[in-house]
């Protein structure tokens, strides 16, 4: 193939040590993150005219324009790079976990006193401990329902002193211990707490027999009451234990069985967990660019990036096949799991290799119901889009959708929404939201509508001038223009845009319509009659989860905004208080209210805040 004189030059000066390197396209886009022990021979094989090359690479290698690589001290750096560079940039070439957004986790908060059970979507090293990651967030929260009922945790924000004169419903509901009332110590909350994290560990027997001596004892001791809540809890514990399967002995390792099913273009994961001796749940992950892809890889790649997110790494893998790079990615699990030894390895015969059948089995059916439900998804858009062209007289379906909405309190604060939805699905990383300055002041919808417009088509405009200077990348939400352009609002609102398109020449190119809320009436420019869309069609059933859309990115930038010019502007009236002051201020207490609410001595703690500084605070915030 030919090498561009950019190319061979860079190929040259490739360094014969381990690294990772990021091909580049001629837009400067990364589309493949690859590592290697030695990475001259390894990234100059992609040049070589290989017939072993499969069609990703050849496809891969003619879109390279450029290559960066970084050195590393050895292969398991190169390992943990190669993973961090992946996760950051996605390569459309790479093997990725698809993750729209971040798995959530269950998170035991054993930083605090009285620890609370919450779900979150980020790891922190904060003293905590995480169980995940899940794929469904329903779920977890269906899971925690359940163990709730049997470990009733905390769940308000009081702070517990066990002096409270009352506690909340959730102690009249049996929901809550009640620590605030001092119901229970300390001591007995925690070991609620260590009982409810072993059931997520899988290991129940211990705290069954637990809590039927503590049953047995009250009954002993005549406290009947205990003693029957006791044997509530037991039946409780027993059923959450019956819908675990038990595979082996309790003593058996901790082990995790993946397999893999794939269809066309697409590929699934499946995990099943085995936690003393039980298998305790399961999980699909669906993956991405795996197309020409040979099994190994694709699963090699999904168990990197996979423990590189799991809470925790268990002490066995088991896999359908083997894989390249075991042995170094198994030396990546072991300090991931603190250093104690992890196996990856393929059963052979008996009950682990049937469990690897079972999870394939289980991949192979998961995958299927998606790629139906995908399908029936793609139907509905396509059925909307081809509605919304017939209804609205447009040359071709329209694949991108832009929709504008303005979100304000009396003037204050005004933003400007811009959502996009790329053949009928929300494309969030073209979201854009516009502090409204011209129009700022006065509650004028029209004239924030016609600077937001004014500004987007401007950007537009500077791209197709290349104004964004050589070798930058463009912005996609703004260099692209709209199939059709939808407004939040009637015949007002839809002749500012049509003056906006007017004075960029782009009247006759971006079909626009308005939309009013009342009676979901849709207005188009110069014809007198609005249109009401089938009341059950799949048009406007788009139509109205986009303008959604827009007021709910409006509303949500609008409250941020106004949050904070409330917060700077309260401090800035005050004497001596300056942006550093303010900024200090803020940082220490985390808002205004807490500032009001907050001594003397501990404002002049603040860096800064003198005690007559602090005195003023108080005057002018009380």
């Amino acid at each position: 193939m030919d090498i561009s004189e950019h190319l061979q030059g860079i190929l040259a000066t490739l360094p014969a040590k381990p690294g990772c390197y990021l091909m580049k396209n001629a837009e400067g886009k990364i589309i493949y993150v690859g590592k290697a022990i030695n990475l001259k021979n390894r990234v100059r094989s992609y040049f070589h005219a290989d017939a072993s090359h499969d069609n990703k690479t050849r496809r891969l290698a003619r879109e390279i324009a450029d290559i960066e690589w970084i050195v590393v001290g050895s292969e398991l750096e190169a390992l943990i790079l190669e993973m961090n560079l992946i996760k950051k940039h996605r390569p459309k070439y790479n093997v990725r976990m698809k993750d729209d957004k971040r798995y959530p986790y269950i998170k035991i908060h054993w930083q605090e006193d009285f620890p609370k059970v919450t779900v979150t979507r980020l790891m922190q090293e904060d003293g905590a401990r995480y169980f995940g990651p899940y794929t469904s967030a329903w779920a977890v929260h269906q899971t925690l329902d359940v163990l709730r009922r049997v470990f009733p945790y905390l769940t308000c924000d009081r702070e517990i002193t066990g002096r409270d004169p009352r506690a909340c419903l959730y102690y009249d509901i049996k929901l809550c211990l009640g620590p605030c009332i001092g119901a229970v110590s300390r001591e007995q909350y925690r070991q609620m707490i260590a009982d409810l994290q072993s059931f997520l560990d899988g290991h129940s027997e211990p705290v069954l027999a637990r809590v039927q001596t503590e049953m047995e004892k009250a009954a002993e001791e005549l406290n009947f009451e205990r003693a029957a809540a006791l044997r509530d809890k037991i039946k409780a514990l027993q059923t959450i234990i019956e819908r675990q399967k038990v595979v082996f002995s309790a003593d058996y390792k901790d082990s995790d069985v993946l397999a893999l099913a794939r269809a066309d273009h697409e590929a699934c994961v499946q995990v099943f967990f085995i936690r003393g001796g039980k298998l305790i749940g399961r999980e699909y992950f669906v993956l991405e660019g795996t197309e020409d892809t040979a099994d190994s890889e694709v699963m090699a790649q999904f168990i990197q990036q996979f423990y590189a997110e799991a809470a925790s790494v268990p002490a066995q893998v088991m896999l359908p096949q083997e894989i390249e790079e075991a042995k170094i990615i198994q030396e990546w699990m072991r300090a991931r799991r603190g250093g104690e030894k992890v196996e990856i390895f393929v059963p052979k015969e008996g009950q682990t290799q049937e469990l690897v059948q079972m999870a394939a089995e289980n991949a192979t059916e998961t995958l299927s119901a998606l790629r139906a439900q995908w399908q029936a998804d793609t139907h509905r858009q396509e059925q909307a889009l081809a509605e919304l062209q017939s209804a609205f007289g447009l040359a071709e379906p329209p694949n991108r959708i832009e929709c504008y909405d303005i979100s304000h309190t009396q003037g204050v604060a005004t933003v400007g929404s811009m959502v996009v939805f790329s053949r009928g699905v929300p494309d969030k990383k073209l979201y854009r939201r516009f502090n409204i300055e011209t129009a700022a002041g006065a509650p004028d919808d029209f004239a924030s509508l016609e600077e937001v417009l004014t500004r987007r088509f401007r950007r537009w405009q500077a791209a197709q001038e290349g104004a964004a200077g050589p070798g930058s990348r463009p912005d996609e939400s703004f260099s692209f223009l709209p199939n059709l352009l939808i407004v939040d609002g009637g015949k007002g609102q839809l002749s500012r845009a049509v003056e906006v398109l007017e004075r960029f020449g782009l009247a006759e190119k971006v079909p626009v319509v308005g939309l009013a809320k009342q009676e979901e009436e849709i207005f188009f420019p110069n014809l007198p009659n609005s249109l009401m869309l089938p009341r059950h069609s799949q048009g406007l059933y788009l139509i109205q989860r986009i303008r959604d859309e827009a007021h709910r990115f409006a509303i949500t930038a609008h409250r941020a905004r106004r949050l904070k010019q409330g917060m700077a502007s309260a401090l800035d009236s005050i004497p001596g208080i300056g942006p550093a002051k303010r900024k200090a201020l803020l940082k220490h207490f985390g808002s205004v209210d807490k500032i009001r609410e907050a001594s003397l001595e501990a404002l002049s703690a603040v860096p800064g805040i003198t005690p007559a500084l602090a005195e003023s605070i108080k005057a002018s915030l009380d």
